[in-house]
């Protein structure tokens, strides 16, 4: 039966719009990208294995033509796709409206074929029932510009990675992979991170009082701090330079026209006690209006800040939500650079506004937003709630994380079309002789609301500590000339930070602000840099590795265009401009690869690399360079090398802990770290059975104990040795816990059939040995407790086929945002990890038991599921016709075909 077949991305979405679309529609899923550049050689086509770009799978001699292939987990489906199309009468190609949906749109298209039959694209912001009948009758042609900028972005991307990684692995690490913003991100993390390390602290000091206005104010008591001292103004946080001194521009008055003083403790002490019988009188207040307009509606950066500084989310839970939310219709398209709204949208926000907090929070006439971002696609609407009326978060039904989501974007879109907050701003200064003769001023401020408008509704987060647009500070109603009075004067102590690691949502905001990637690519950009090592987390900061110290000092000294700032931000404005008709994708290429009278290419700066001194890529001199002590990235990790006692200059070396930020690599830490370096060994004492001397050290796999065999011991003679159990540490480990650990493998007892039961450590934990059955303990402790009852418990239970059976979880931590099932933490073979039933993510090195949450949970979840299904390995013995790999060439007639109505010719590839 004849029918129109639509193609959306995801399996979700496809049933949605299924459900609105009726009787006479099938809707499938592509199931994200059906093809792609090959990933490895295996996939690689054989009729471009041997040409000198086939590694690329690019032909950068003829027009940078790319060789596309079907992965083959795709092809069952593709082959799905294709019986579909055989019954149809018109297709309907229903991906995403962005550059990505349009490139999916593009390659369905040239791999299905379809023939005598209609093409048309459909495009839609939110996934409604009026939303999905508008879109299928209004349909659009292919947007080969579109489809040409993500491929040049493709192809960029793949020349950057293909070509600069392999000179990280010849000269840093194997493994390691360069990208062309993630090398760019992972370089703001690193120079953060430098400006933390050349910090010097300050100290300063003022002096905070509390003032009484008198008994005829009902705000009587209100604090103050001192503001100038003999008409200079007092020093504060923001005058001191990161070298700790102050800045040139305060310490010469340029910026003021007065000096600044700068109180040390001595002084403003003596100061506070100079001022204890003082009189103050108020010498001026200022008075100002107060407004505040509301916040823009969300776009996708915003949300993923805001995610993270109200919710805790991670830049990939947010969108791993939001693409829940708008795929079962609750939420607008969540990639967009847009904070436009539509009528219908405005109509629906200001008609809840009315309802929920009267008319007299509703503006005149309606709010508008314009983009910010540069090259905002303004066809696309911010990030909004579905449908031409809203629901409140309480009629929706949502739980969870998609609950908490959507009322942020709720609360934000409503309070998007309110009145402004409006107050008054005062500024009272207090002035004062002290019994030395000094002339002090105190300055208070404070800040009324007198309507609050949108902040009613909604109220931004804020980075940092920085006051909330809702704060108000109440001040007593004075006049200059009046008198008030001290309650206390006291000296305070401060001293300057260094600048403030980025947590994800202010990499976000730098990369924004800095016009690096797109920011519907900023949450991927963060998972890469995070999953490849070159940065971890600390707290909700992100700290670089010292990995990342060397890669990017590689790509500073021998690729410095490709990882500057201004490049990168300047590149995206190419592929805009790619994206609007008005550059070649070919010229642009070009000048990237080949380079120009301007400029040298990558191919150049790769093939005429020249000598790179690998171990000075890698060193990294700790405090005074004449102290000889550096920190050396090696294979296993990061190091450090010193000179010994007798002068030799390497002579002494110390792991460096992994989870130890480089700024915290001081001068004593890298003596503390000398004094129990790794294989350093500790005398517990000597075995009370063996008479072996027993130390502990610290080795490449964690702490262990061992004895020490006597000089004239056979070659062949090895000593016994022992894991530390999880709950020891080197600095309390005992003599008596030594001897505990060298008894494993300990005998349990002997079972009814003959057969020994031993309790062992092996490298997914501790178990139990009869014979050939192994079954797991539950805890390390076990194995020096358990009774041959106990373990004869164990094997009386039936073993599940296949593997251990079934432990209880470790904990359980609440519902996934994403699939709604329970996520609970298990013990594996690999260690512990995260479930909810159908994927499964291992914890990482800074992730525990105790403290991982939900919200952690279902980020590491949402990284797993980003990645599909676990590939599914050919049994032994299977016999298996060797598949045709066929690459898909893009050709100009295709893509002419295609574009039918658009202007501009497709460029020639041969």
């Amino acid at each position: 039966m004849a029918h129109k077949l639509v193609i959306v991305e995801s399996p979700a979405k496809a049933r949605t719009i299924g459900g609105y679309l009726g009787q006479g529609y099938v809707v499938e899923s592509s199931i994200g990208h059906i093809r792609d550049l090959p990933n490895n050689a295996a996939d690689t086509p054989a009729k471009i294995k041997d040409k000198p770009w086939g590694r690329l799978a690019v032909d950068v001699e003829n027009g940078f033509e790319p060789y596309y292939v079907v992965p083959r987990d795709k092809k069952s489906h593709i082959a799905k796709l294709k019986s579909l199309l055989k019954d149809a009468d018109e297709l309907f190609l229903a991906t995403d409206e962005d550059r990505e949906g349009e490139a999916i749109a593009w390659h369905l298209l040239d791999e299905l074929k379809p023939k005598n039959i209609p093409v048309k694209r459909m495009v839609f912001h939110e996934i409604t029932k009026a939303a999905i009948l508008a879109a299928a009758d209004n349909p659009r042609e292919l947007d080969m510009d579109l489809v040409e900028a993500q491929e040049a972005r493709r192809i960029l991307d793949r020349l950057y990675g293909y070509e600069v990684s392999p000179v990280l692995w010849k000269k840093v690490m194997s493994g390691l992979s360069a990208g062309r913003v993630q090398s760019v991100a992972t370089r703001l993390v690193v120079d953060k991170e430098r400006d933390r390390m050349k910090f010097r602290m300050a100290s300063y000091w003022d002096l905070e009082g509390t003032f009484d206005a008198g008994s005829k104010h009902e705000q009587r008591m209100f604090p103050a701090k001192l503001h100038s001292v003999d008409g200079a103004r007092v020093a504060r946080g923001s005058d001191f330079g990161q070298d700790g001194l102050l800045k040139d521009s305060v310490s010469t008055g340029s910026t003021t026209g007065k000096s600044v003083v700068h109180l040390d403790r001595a002084r403003a002490e003596a100061l506070a006690a100079a001022l204890e019988d003082a009189t103050y009188d108020v010498r001026s207040v200022e008075s100002k209006p107060y407004r505040r307009s509301p916040y823009a509606p969300f776009r996708t950066t915003t949300l993923q800040q805001e995610a993270s500084r109200k919710l805790g989310f991670s830049a990939s839970s947010t969108m791993s939500v939001a693409q829940r939310l708008y795929e079962n219709g609750f939420i607008t398209y969540m990639r967009t650079d847009s904070t436009t709204l539509s009528d219908s949208a405005v109509g629906a926000a200001r008609s809840q506004v009315r309802e929920l907090y009267g008319a007299e929070y509703l503006p005149d006439s309606p709010r508008t937003y314009a983009s910010k971002v540069k090259n905002a696609q303004e066809a696309h609407e911010a990030i909004r709630p579905a449908g031409e009326s809203f629901r409140t978060p309480a009629q929706t039904g949502l739980t969870g994380d998609q609950f908490r989501l959507y009322e942020l974007i709720w609360m934000r879109t409503v309070a998007s079309q309110m009145k402004d907050a409006v107050g008054q701003s005062v500024t009272i200064r207090l002035g004062g002789g002290a019994a030395t003769g000094e002339d002090v001023v105190f300055s208070a401020s404070g800040r009324v609301i007198t309507f609050h408008g949108f902040l009613k509704a909604y109220v931004e987060g804020t980075d940092e500590d920085a006051q909330k647009d809702d704060a108000e500070t109440r001040l007593p109603a004075l006049v200059e000339g009046d008198a008030v009075s001290a309650a206390s004067v006291s000296a305070s102590g401060h001293e300057t930070k260094p600048p403030a690691r980025y947590t994800e949502a202010t990499l976000i905001k730098e990369l924004e602000e800095r016009e690096i990637g797109r920011p519907s690519t900023y949450a991927s950009i963060i998972g890469t840099i995070l999953n490849r090592g070159y940065v971890y987390k600390k707290g909700t900061a992100l700290v670089p590795a010292w990995l990342a110290f060397s890669v990017i000092r590689l790509l500073e000294e021998h690729f410095t265009r490709q990882v500057s700032y201004e490049f990168t931000a300047e590149m995206e404005d190419v592929l805009d401009e790619i994206a609007a008709g008005r550059k070649d994708r070919n010229t642009e290429l070009g000048e990237f690869y080949y380079g120009s009278e301007r400029l040298k290419g990558l191919h150049a700066l790769v093939t005429e690399l020249g000598d790179i001194d690998a171990r000075e890529l890698a060193t990294f001199p700790i405090g005074d360079p004449e102290a000889g002590i550096n920190l050396r990235v090696g294979r296993y990790g990061p190091y450090l090398e010193g000179p010994d006692d007798e002068g030799n200059p390497i002579g002494k070396r110390a792991n460096v802990p992994d989870d130890l930020p480089p700024d915290e690599l001081t001068m004593a830490k890298a003596k503390e770290l000398f004094e129990n370096p790794a294989g350093e060994e500790i005398e517990l004492g000597v075995h009370p059975e063996s008479g072996l001397e027993v130390v502990a050290k610290n080795g490449r796999f964690g702490p262990y104990v061992t004895e020490i065999l006597p000089e004239d011991a056979p070659k062949n003679a090895k000593p016994r040795t022992g894991s530390l159990f999880k709950s020891m540490s080197l600095d309390t480990v005992s003599l008596e816990d030594a001897v505990k650990l060298l008894s494993l493998p300990r005998v349990v007892g002997v079972a009814e059939d003959g057969e020994e039961i031993t309790a062992q450590n092996g490298r997914y934990g501790p178990y139990l040995k009869k014979g050939t059955d192994s079954r797991s303990l539950t805890s390390e402790d076990q194995l020096l407790t358990i009774t041959l009852d106990e373990a004869l418990r164990i094997y009386a239970q039936p073993k599940q086929r296949g593997r251990a059976a079934a432990a209880p979880p470790l904990k359980e931590l609440g519902n996934d945002p994403v699939s709604g099932q329970p996520v609970v933490v298990k013990a594996g073979r690999f260690g512990e990890y995260v479930t909810d039933g159908e994927y499964n993510a291992t914890l990482r090195k800074d992730d525990s038991v105790e403290e991982i949450t939900i919200e952690r949970a279902a980020e590491l979840l949402a990284e797993r599921r980003a990645k599909g299904p676990a590939k599914k390995t050919a049994k032994k013995g299977a016999k298996k016709a060797p598949a045709k790999k066929s690459a898909a060439k893009k050709t100009a007639t295709k893509k002419s075909a295609a574009k039918k109505t658009t202007k501009k010719a497709a460029a020639k590839k041969s």
